[in-house]
């Protein structure tokens, strides 16, 4: 441990602090946090007591347009010939679509009712610009049955030879996408809608861009000419670039039907939202929107949240720290505890680039460089992009990111404090209960530091992490 983190820690007494629990990965953390830091939690929903029933409800009586047998009746020719695509979530998204009680059981056996042949019908997995998925996390999101019955392949934004062009947009221009959808007769899309720091809300439309399409129009996407706009953040639609880019490319392509889903903050279902593409879409984001918008009357100058299931790595951390920072003071703590369990802890290999570059430079060169006339768009620019938000907010200094698995030797490409410089003792393999060492010691040298400045800090704890979109409100039912 740092001696200037060590120093401040034991000057804290904790005698009267509180305990709380703290998800990490697929772990509990029971942490200690001073006796007056405030739980901003999300509104308690019903959960569904029957999945499978929802899911057959949903399909029999979809918002916006006719039940999936009608629609396939105009497809003017016999059932036996029709080819179908259902467009799937990677498996950064928990999308409950495995077994009796998941998404894509009862929705394969409507096209089978309906005539169309188990071999005719290919699953896309929408990666967008993530890597493609491996054979155990299509055994974890399907199950082995759909694996064996249906063929199941992964879109390839930069294989040219894969995509097929559907037209024009008026930002983008040409706009590529996944051939094996697109040209089939009916396209159905699939997903979670749950709030999206640069979309707005996920699902619906976000299944084809930036699922599906080429490398290009994802690049657009996520340009700093969309992503530095005030409107493209979580649960804003109107007049936000990525939500409006995305609708047009979706509309562009067409779309039959949707089947999305939303989820409580333990990863139950909610609801199951089947029909037209933006009809169903928007019965689900109000219902979205309704629970995870958690007011606050103040700013906090310490804050801890966590990365949820989707900060399986570095790269997708960025949702939770990001969403926090409505709530967090200017030049404020903000302490992220995040179980980077992927194979690539971190991200990808231009993702650990480019974030380096952001460690290195600033996220002000950062920003300027990537904006500049003749830099050449690189995959994953916009994560660090969305780190450098958080840099803006709290600084370096500010940031404090707890892992047990990054290894020191690579927290030198990531921005904030390194977690680990908060244990007692040093180890090659910090082990998951090191994170709670990692995670009182920052809170006690951030508490610290403001005592010496003669401020009692205020404290709040993000209990659902990425999910929880807190925001300041000054009157009574205020909404983002």
């Amino acid at each position: 441990m740092h001696p200037d983190i060590q120093n401040s820690a034991q000057e804290i007494d904790t005698a009267d602090w509180k305990e709380i629990a703290v998800e990490y990965g697929r772990e509990i953390l029971m942490i200690s946090v001073p006796p007056h830091c405030d739980t901003l939690t999300m509104k308690e929903i019903p959960i569904l007591p029957d999945p499978r029933a929802a899911n057959e409800e949903a399909l029999s009586n979809p918002v916006g347009c006719r039940p999936l047998a009608e629609i396939i009746r105009t497809k003017g020719k016999p059932a036996a010939e029709i080819t179908a695509a259902i467009t799937v979530s990677d498996i950064t998204r928990p999308v409950p679509y495995r077994g009796e009680n998941g998404l894509l059981r009862p929705l394969l056996q409507r096209l089978k009712s309906a005539g169309i042949l188990r071999r005719r019908i290919v699953i896309v997995i929408g990666n967008g610009m993530h890597r493609p998925s491996t054979p155990e996390e299509r055994s974890e999101m399907f199950g082995a049955e759909l694996l064996r019955d249906y063929s199941v392949i992964d879109h390839d934004c930069e294989d040219q030879a894969s995509l097929t062009f559907v037209g024009r947009t008026g930002s983008s221009g040409a706009v590529f996408v996944n051939s094996a959808f697109y040209r089939a007769d009916l396209r159905i899309a699939t997903g979670l809608v749950e709030s999206h720091f640069m979309a707005g809300l996920s699902g619906g439309r976000k299944a084809i861009c930036p699922g599906l399409v080429d490398k290009r129009t994802i690049e657009k996407f996520h340009s700093p000419a969309f992503l530095e706009s005030p409107q493209a953040t979580n649960l804003v639609l109107a007049g936000n670039p990525c939500h409006e880019e995305s609708l047009e490319i979706a509309r562009t392509v067409g779309v039959d039907f949707i089947v999305n889903s939303t989820l409580d903050k333990d990863m139950r279902l909610t609801g199951v939202f089947a029909g037209e593409l933006e009809a169903a879409h928007a019965a689900a984001g109000d219902l979205v929107r309704n629970y995870v918008s958690v007011p606050a009357k103040r700013e906090y100058d310490i804050v801890l949240t966590h990365g949820g299931y989707v900060g399986r790595n570095h790269y997708q951390a960025v949702k939770a720290a990001c969403n926090a920072l409505p709530i967090v003071r200017q030049g404020g703590v903000l302490i992220v505890a995040a179980d980077n369990r992927d194979r690539e802890p971190i991200g990808g290999p231009e993702y650990r680039s480019l974030l380096h570059l952001l460690k290195i430079q600033g996220e002000g060169h950062y920003l300027r460089m990537i904006d500049a006339p003749g830099w050449r768009f690189t995959k994953d620019q916009w994560e660090p992009e969305m780190w450098g938000k958080v840099l803006r907010k709290v600084g370096e200094e500010g940031l404090i990111y707890c892992t047990h698995t990054i290894p020191r030797e690579d927290y030198c490409l990531i921005p904030g404090r390194c977690g680990l410089d908060f244990l007692a003792g040093q180890t090659a393999q910090p082990s998951t209960g090191s994170v709670r060492e990692m995670i009182e010691n920052a809170l006690r040298y951030a508490v610290a530091g403001y005592r010496a400045r003669g401020i009692e800090p205020a404290v709040a704890f993000i209990r659902e992490g990425p999910y929880t979109i807190p925001f300041l409100a000054t009157t009574e039912g205020q909404t983002p």
